[in-house]
């Protein structure tokens, strides 16, 4: 006789094989009760969030740091509509994630109406795959839809699954050939024609210019992107998300590439852009405003993009920089200049507020600082803050950072923080947070209590939000709409059983820092910042 296994079991197994180490959500009485059980008996944990959309987000930023799969599940209805910010999370910073959700029967459908709608059609433009999961052949579908989430553009899939569907039994083999099912679909070799005219534009440039983008993070990609950018002797750019693929310290990066104001001189002065894994939605949506040609390198073409490249490879991203790392040409960039332009930028976004408390430079300047031996991990939430906390915070290595990019959503920065740290439960996370940004998903200080996360969370707290300000004060706006009562986050957080301070001098945030990286568990630091100095900041880094 087979043996036999529930769907619910079958699911797990594919999670396991794939990787997965834990799993995400908050559960209702349907199918999900059902996939927690399934993966316990696998010994993969469930991390009870306290929101959907924080479930969400902390599967998407576990995907980013470990490059597998993650996974998310939640109830019908209510949870569904829920986690949907999450799911446009991944789905537009290109994050493999399986979204599994409880379903009705074709039944309950004809009787029910209770906390029910389409939840396939809300989702639909967010995943890259649907499926109820109600064939023979499960375990080729799943492999399907993992194989789908890992394909460029990487982003998440959906599963809608009933508690009766979860718990529907199918034989199965004792042994599975797991080649013969379908797997990553892996984007054909470059072309020699393709490899060929690129090298001839390489090789005829003499002051080219490099900008990685989201797709140069994997594993493969980021060592070839190196030795590129050496072999070139070229300025290298990172976007936000590709921060960190080459070091902030290696002499040819130069800094962070949003399409807009602050890298324009540099750019500006080439006389050929190469782009390297560079997904346009990391762009900030303004129109191209460079004159020189375009290479762009990566394994698909993106569209719309900002820019016609005069010449494409398409392909495996590793192979096609190993394949272009050997060209011959004369280097044209002046010796320092490289060094001249990253120190330029750095001055150009230096914070001068005029008000009382830390400036976001100091913030994330001393953070630096007295972590620099602890090899320490940074998320970061979507606001002005983000502006000081990307420009200033080094990183030696992809995914270092993690931020919402691509969506840029605000309650990202807590949640993906306990991610990290469960991700890398060795290392000291950091989540640098608007206080916006905190009160939105701020139950989730419980889940970082409860799990033990290593993690310190920063709060800028300037009550107000102050992006949105800044867009006011670029429109002649009367200032409406968007501030409250200063927030006390350190007496907050000891209510949810974090260790918790406050500060408003350097010294009082830097005593704080030193008891924080003593401590265990997670901890808060509620900064006092002084908002003056965003609008111009602003407009060094955007125009």
């Amino acid at each position: 006789m087979k043996p036999q296994k529930n769907i619910a079991q079958i699911i797990a197994d594919a999670g396991k094989r794939h990787g997965v180490r834990r799993i995400f959500g908050v559960p209702g009485g349907g199918s999900s009760l059902d996939i927690i059980q399934a993966f316990a008996a696998l010994d993969v944990p469930f991390v009870l969030a306290h929101t959907e959309a924080g479930a969400g987000m902390m599967a998407a930023a576990d995907a980013e740091a470990s490059g597998r799969l993650a996974i998310v599940v939640t109830t019908q209805g209510p949870g569904t509509a829920s986690v949907a910010n999450a799911i446009a999370q991944a789905s537009l910073d290109r994050a493999p994630v399986l979204l599994i959700t409880d379903g009705w029967t074709s039944k309950q459908a004809q009787t029910d109406s209770h906390q029910v709608f389409d939840q396939r059609a809300l989702l639909s433009p967010l995943v890259k795959a649907h499926s109820r999961l109600e064939g023979d052949d499960v375990e080729a579908e799943l492999e399907r839809l993992i194989a789908l989430a890992h394909t460029a553009p990487w982003g998440p899939v959906y599963i809608e699954l009933t508690g009766e569907n979860a718990r529907r039994t199918l034989d199965v083999p004792t042994t599975t050939d797991f080649t013969s099912l379908p797997h990553q679909v892996v984007p054909p070799v470059a072309q020699r024609d393709e490899i060929a005219a690129a090298k001839a534009m390489i090789e005829a440039a003499r002051r080219p210019v490099v900008v990685a983008g989201l797709e140069t993070r994997c594993s493969e990609a980021a060592p070839a992107l190196r030795t590129f950018v050496e072999r070139l002797e070229c300025p290298v750019f990172t976007t936000y998300k590709a921060k960190g693929v080459v070091s902030d310290h290696d002499d040819h990066a130069v800094g962070l590439f949003t399409g807009g104001a602050l890298e324009r001189e540099c750019i500006d002065s080439a006389d050929l852009i190469v782009l390297c894994g560079l997904d346009p939605v990391e762009l900030i949506g303004r129109p191209w405003a460079y004159g020189a040609p375009v290479l762009d390198i990566g394994p698909v073409e993106h569209r719309p993009h900002y820019v016609a490249p005069r010449a494409t490879v398409r392909g495996p991203l590793a192979a096609a920089l190993s394949a272009l790392a050997d060209v011959d040409r004369a280097p044209g960039w002046e010796p320092g200049e490289i060094v001249r332009h990253k120190e330029r930028m750095r001055s150009r976004l230096a914070y001068t507020g005029h008000g009382a408390g830390l400036t976001p430079e100091q913030v994330v300047k001393i953070a630096y600082e007295r972590a620099e031996d602890l090899d320490a991990r940074v998320t970061v939430d979507a606001g002005a803050h983000m502006f000081s906390a990307m420009a200033f915070w080094r990183a030696r290595r992809g995914s270092d950072v993690l931020i919402s990019n691509g969506l840029a959503s605000m309650a990202f920065a807590l949640p993906a923080g306990i991610a990290a740290s469960l991700a890398s439960p060795g290392r000291q996370v950091i989540a640098f947070t608007g206080d916006g940004g905190l009160l939105m998903c701020i139950g989730e200080l419980a889940t970082a209590a409860r799990v033990g996360a290593k993690l310190c969370i920063v709060v800028f707290n300037d009550s107000t939000l102050s992006l949105i300000q800044i867009k006011q004060q670029g429109r002649g706006m009367a200032r409406d709409g968007i501030d409250w009562p200063r927030q006390d986050f350190a007496a907050i957080a000891r209510g949810f059983g974090l260790q918790a301070w406050s500060a408003s001098t350097p010294e009082a945030y830097e005593a704080a820092l030193a008891r924080a990286w003593e401590t265990q568990g997670p901890v808060l630091i509620d900064v006092h910042v002084d908002p003056s100095g965003y609008l111009e900041q602003s407009k060094a880094l955007r125009g």
